[in-house]
């Protein structure tokens, strides 16, 4: 069995600004990222999709000790955002000052575009892209 859409894959278009996902053709599920079956009912019957990448924070954390190749990034903010199309996907809410961050983003609605982090070691050369949330 192989991917539709890799990881790979995804991640080149999340560095053109695109957020890809896979729809199921038997039940309608949109998953993101992407994985090998439907995270719904785990068909294989699955088309390769371009998301809105707008959609509602559900939840938050800032982060004030970083992880191993973001240590001059902190303090940042990780936001799950529940997509227009489905999935919740997380990713860096960069609009807003991680001091500043309070109970009442939740609900705030995002659009996602492709930001770039330069790796850590255990990275690929040319780093890996991640979603990145703006306010509408």
């Amino acid at each position: 069995m192989d991917y539709k859409l890799t990881f790979a894959e995804y991640n080149k278009a999340l560095k053109k600004d695109k957020l890809m996902g896979l729809k199921c053709n038997d039940c309608g599920t949109v998953t993101c990222p992407p994985m090998m079956v439907c995270c719904n009912c785990a068909s294989t019957n699955l088309e390769i999709v371009e998301l809105s990448g707008k959609g509602k924070i559900v939840t938050f954390t800032v982060v004030n000790i970083a992880a191993e190749g973001r240590e001059n990034e902190v303090p940042y903010t990780i936001a799950m955002v529940e997509l227009d199309e489905g999935p919740w996907i997380m990713g860096n809410l960069v609009d807003m000052d991680p001091r500043k961050v309070t109970m009442d983003v939740i609900g705030k609605r995002v659009a996602t575009r492709g930001k770039f982090f330069p790796g850590d070691r255990y990275s690929e050369n040319g780093g890996l892209a991640r979603p990145a949330f703006y306010f509408e």
